[in-house]
């Protein structure tokens, strides 16, 4: 169960300052705070035990001497003396620290709730010059060795198909957000911006030339000769018909029969010699015409101007942005399969790709260098970047605390141990008082 204590404003009445937040954890006491705080004052009555003993035994002390009790008489009132001193000037000094001795409002006391905001800046200018610099960082981490540690844990097996999980959920994750129509768009302007903003043709012509120097093309002129040899042997009807139906009105039809069937039988003979002969004239022709078009798509201004024109018109078409829409769907679709599906290639390659990394990063001290660099880096960009803002965020919560409230769980905290101190100064305050009165005795004698 937990105490939340509403409406105090410090031991002067003071708020959280504006625009500061409360931390509600800070302003609460726990059953753990409680007990501490039973600790303190058990310790407080043991400390104000020892300034009473000390007082009676003082009084006692006085007593004696006046009754002539002897020299040891002395000797025990000083010490008590002392001790007396010690305790009440520890006391001072450790209930300073909270609250004001006695209600009296003297200067430089109840320190922390007056100076809990000071005591905020304190803190927060002191950890970003001891532990937000750039050298502490790269100190820290270079002693901690994270490239090796990490390579050393991802070497391990089932280290790295935790990872490979990991990381397809994340993959799937983002495609499973990502809008269909919002990366198609960017697909599709990129692809068209990259377009423009290159000319083609010089680049064309530069792969035409190298295929027909390769005689790369030649495959293909072997398939379309013969495609179209076997594509006139099966439509021979069709081509004579066709030739028929353009001969004029006036020719007799025996003419046009014969002219059609010998227009047919060159065209067949023209495919077959093209096909069977790799010398034949057209074949050469066709070379020439290639590397002549290679040519003028490289240094020829008007067919370069005439092919730009072309790509301007094919990507202004909606078959290209289906053909885009279409390509992404089918990636994304074979991307989310392949990271939901454990066996697959792309789970299999990242998995051994890890561990590969992982192997490397244990054993070979230049990938080990490289990634502490790379983390010692990112590390101290985030402190020197935003160095401000994580001291702030130390300043801001201190501020926003309650000022009696924290006082009372710092004193809770850390209230018996300061105790000690009013002990100690008792137990101190009698020797160096007993020391002292010694010495005196035996230079006055």
């Amino acid at each position: 169960m937990e105490r939340t204590e509403t409406g105090s404003t410090g031991a002067e009445g003071q708020h959280a300052r504006p625009g500061t937040f409360t931390n509600r954890a800070m302003n609460t006491f726990s059953e753990a705070d409680e007990e501490k705080q039973r600790g303190v004052r058990r310790m407080k009555l043991t400390a104000t035990g020892m300034l009473l003993f000390v007082a009676l035994v003082y009084v006692l002390a006085k007593w004696a001497s006046h009754e002539g009790a002897g020299a040891w008489a002395g000797y025990v009132a000083a010490a008590a003396e002392a001790g007396m001193v010690g305790a009440m000037a520890d006391w001072f000094a450790v209930t300073a620290l909270f609250r004001h001795p006695l209600g009296l409002p003297i200067p430089h006391t109840a320190i922390i709730p007056t100076k809990k905001d000071q005591l905020g800046v304190s803190l927060g200018e002191f950890v970003g010059e001891n532990f937000l610099s750039e050298d502490v960082v790269r100190q820290r981490l270079r002693a901690v060795g994270i490239g090796s540690r990490l390579g050393t844990w991802l070497a391990d097996p089932e280290h790295a198909d935790r990872v490979t999980a990991e990381l397809s959920a994340a993959l799937r994750g983002a495609l499973t957000v990502l809008r269909d129509s919002d990366v198609q768009a960017v697909v599709g302007e990129a692809i068209t911006r990259r377009a423009d903003a290159q000319e083609i043709a010089p680049g064309i012509g530069k792969m035409l030339e190298k295929v027909v120097a390769d005689g790369g093309h030649r495959r293909a002129v072997d398939l379309i000769v013969s495609r179209a040899h076997d594509w006139l042997v099966l439509h021979s009807d069709s081509v004579m018909d066709a030739v028929q139906g353009g001969a004029p009105g006036w020719t007799p039809r025996f003419v046009d029969k014969k002219v059609g069937e010998r227009v047919y039988k060159e065209l067949l003979r023209f495919c077959a010699e093209m096909r069977d002969m790799p010398s034949h004239p057209a074949r050469g022709a066709l070379d020439r015409f290639l590397s002549d078009f290679a040519s003028d798509l490289q240094s020829d201004t008007d067919t370069r101007t005439r092919v730009e024109r072309l790509k301007g018109e094919v990507l202004g078409r909606g078959e290209v942005k289906d053909l885009i829409d279409s390509a992404w769907s089918a990636v994304r679709s074979m991307i989310v399969s392949a990271a939901e599906d454990e066996r697959s290639e792309l789970r299999l390659r990242v998995r051994a790709s890890l561990l590969s990394l992982g192997a490397r990063m244990a054993v070979d001290p230049k990938v080990q260098a490289k990634v502490d660099g790379w983390l010692e880096g990112a590390a101290v960009y985030v402190v020197t970047t935003y160095r401000k803002e994580i001291t702030s965020l130390i300043t801001d919560t201190v501020a926003g605390w309650d000022a009696e409230h924290t006082t009372k769980k710092i004193e809770a905290n850390i209230g018996r141990d300061l105790q000690f101190i009013r002990i100690n100064g008792t137990v101190v305050g009698s020797l160096v008082g007993l020391l002292i009165y010694t010495v005196s005795r035996a230079l006055g004698a």
